[in-house]
């Protein structure tokens, strides 16, 4: 009967573990059940619209903008004040324009929601006009990275990013200028060392302003690769290639675009754009003919000139009719419709 019992005492603690297993998957299963229905599948990124809709032209022209000093007296004619700069960056959200940098537009790493247009910002000659920090450490709010900041803050759509060419020393010398530039998005671009006239110097004196200009860069802020230059007075060299490529003393460089001191829109990156002369508006507050603000408003009245983005970066959009303006090197991506 020993035997016996002991056999039945297990057979029945085994029911009941059986049992009991049994109810807590039961009611694993049914908190897993629960959990999946109070978090929601993550469903698939809608497709972008139809171009037409937007009326995409990825062939179109773009605003590349040069402005020099943000100061409250301007005493040149590519400055504006504070206010201006802020009027502008107003009216380029409005009129739906967002930033993007040199590099990024010279290389077609373009990626834009649909139906907005790109404008690159550039500054030249690194003042502290363009950047300075308050005693505290903070950017100060009227020079032209504490302007864009604002902005940025004020409306996340419009990623405020710009391309600073700058010379050595810039911005005073403060250590903490290019690290921060870098730290917050813009693109820090080449512009020679000393700002000479490059068309008076000697071959080899216009490679030691570029390398020594690069060098100061990549030493200040190690991580950046300087990717584009702006030629000083919009003046180039004898020889016109040494301000793209060419080396000093064991360095060498290679620059992606060498912006000019323009007064037209650029072609878009995906057309007949010349990587070593790209042309720039200047921002001229009035001052100087063919501005910012008469190109834009020209944009605004031939909207099928300006580059209108698809909204997805792996295609080029374009009415059939521009085709043939459609660089070869971007055929894979074409949509024409």
């Amino acid at each position: 009967m020993t035997g016996g019992s002991n056999t039945l005492v297990r057979l029945v603690s085994a029911t009941a573990l059986a049992a009991a297993l049994t109810a807590c998957t039961a009611v694993d299963n049914e908190a897993a059940s629960v959990r999946e229905a109070a978090v929601p599948a993550t469903s698939a990124p809608p497709a972008p619209p139809d171009p037409a809709e937007v009326g995409a032209n990825e062939l179109g022209m773009v605003p590349v903008l040069m402005y020099h000093q943000i100061v409250a007296e301007p005493a040149g004619e590519y400055d504006q004040t504070p206010a201006e700069f802020r009027d502008e960056l107003e009216r380029l959200y409005r009129e739906g324009y967002r930033p993007v940098t040199a590099a990024q537009y010279i290389s077609g790493d373009l990626d834009l929601p649909a139906g907005t247009h790109p404008v690159v910002l550039t500054f030249d000659d690194s003042t502290t006009s363009q950047l300075a920090f308050t005693d505290s450490g903070d950017v100060t709010p009227d020079s032209a990275a504490g302007i864009l900041a604002e902005f940025g803050a004020r409306y996340p759509d419009f990623e405020p990013v710009a391309t600073f060419y700058v010379n050595n020393e810039p911005f005073n010398g403060d250590p903490r200028a290019l690290p921060w530039l870098a730290a917050n998005g813009h693109e820090i671009g080449a512009h020679t060392a000393s700002h000479p006239n490059l068309s008076g110097l000697a071959a080899e004196d216009v490679q030691r302003e570029l390398v020594q200009n690069v060098r100061a860069v990549t030493t200040a802020a190690p991580d950046v690769t300087v990717r584009t230059m702006a030629l000083p007075l919009g003046v180039y060299p004898a020889d016109r290639t040494l301000a793209g490529t060419g080396a000093w003393d064991g360095t060498s460089y290679t620059f992606d675009a060498v912006m000019l001191v323009g007064s037209n829109p650029a072609p878009a990156p995906y057309g007949e754009v010349d990587p070593g002369g790209v042309p720039r508006i200047r921002s001229g507050r009035g001052a100087v003919p063919f501005d910012s603000a008469h190109w834009l408003d020209w944009l605004a009245a031939h909207p099928d000139q300006r580059y209108t983005a698809d909204g997805d970066p792996a295609r080029v959009s374009f009415p059939r009719d521009l085709e043939a303006g459609l660089d070869p090197r971007f055929a894979d991506r074409a949509n024409p419709y």
